[in-house]
């Protein structure tokens, strides 16, 4: 099969795999820029940044290539508007935001011309977001890392969402090989993201010590936790996330990251954690998929494994 182009606002992608924003720091320049160098959609990990860094890796990744490069922010976050601003100050190509909805990300959007990609697990909520401006969205199902918005299959999803919108959709949620890609597109999708096959690269930010327990997971080993965020979300069982899913582990100090927390647990800083190598009191955020991944590859190999295989699909 021959795949087609991701068009987003006048950003045109030669192939349509946007790369998921995992946060906190696991997708930075170095990932992003190698992504987009192969014909994809980069996206920097912008939620847990100062302002400062995320304009440093901005400007780093646009020394790395001459590609799509965008951001990933969690509406939930408390500097969230301040991030999208800071982003587009420096001429981001796009902003997907995701855990949570904000109608208020669509004027920024508006004023600057920048693409604004919310993630969504609904006919519903797609629908709003490309009545208030959305360029484009990603369609989140339950196979996905991270938050969740749903517990339906972005398979059961993507035909119904991409029949109700105009605008691209990106469907994301287990999606690991070329036959993947394949089944969204002719099931009405534009492209897709992947997450979890960028985290265990040769490019991924995530320590060596968190690539290595990625590889380890068994399918038993991925587990749901409640975050206080307020949503699910999907990890990888560690003595940590078993506390958690335990009872509350109240943090010692807050650092108001988030508009509103439940304050079972400091995400922010467990993320951090686990991206720094700590797999004992880290948050490891994962798709429902992980453990399918046997190997770090560089995203070039990745990007030569998905087209062979999708030139090979049904």
């Amino acid at each position: 099969m021959k795949l087609p182009e991701l068009k987003i606002g006048s950003k045109v992608a030669r192939v349509p795999i946007q790369q998921g924003g995992m946060a906190i720091r696991l997708s930075t320049a170095r990932l992003a820029a190698a992504v987009a160098n192969e014909g994809g959609i980069g996206l920097i990990a912008a939620s847990g940044m100062s302002h400062d860094e995320l304009r440093y890796e901005i400007r780093l990744a646009r020394s790395l290539t001459s590609g799509i490069i965008g951001i990933n922010i969690m509406v939930a976050a408390s500097d969230f508007a301040e991030v999208v601003r800071t982003a587009i100050d420096e001429g981001i190509d796009l902003v997907a935001a995701g855990a949570g909805f904000s109608r208020d990300m669509f004027a920024l959007g508006r004023e600057s011309g920048t693409p604004i990609v919310p993630i969504v697990s609904s006919v519903k909520l797609a629908k709003i977001s490309e009545r208030l401006g959305a360029s484009a969205i990603v369609l989140e199902g339950k196979e996905a890392g991270g938050h969740l918005g749903t517990d339906t299959s972005v398979r059961d999803l993507v035909a119904d969402v991409s029949a109700a919108v105009r605008i691209p959709v990106i469907a994301a949620g287990g999606v690991l090989h070329g036959q993947d890609i394949v089944d969204m597109i002719k099931m009405g999708a534009s492209g897709v993201q992947m997450g979890s096959r960028f985290a265990v690269s040769e490019e991924s930010n995530a320590a060596p010590a968190l690539k290595d327990y990625y590889l380890k997971s068994k399918p038993e080993d991925v587990v749901i936790i409640h975050s206080p965020v307020g949503l699910p979300g999907r990890a990888v069982r560690t003595p940590f996330s078993a506390r958690i899913m335990e009872g509350p582990v109240p943090p010692k100090q807050c650092d108001a990251c988030l508009k509103a927390c439940k304050h079972n647990f400091c995400i922010i800083r467990s993320l951090i954690r686990a991206q720094q190598g700590d797999v004992e009191t880290g948050l490891v955020f994962t798709g429902e998929y992980l453990p399918r991944i046997d190997k770090v590859l560089s995203v070039h190999e990745i990007f030569a494994h998905l087209l062979a295989e999708v030139a090979e699909a049904n």
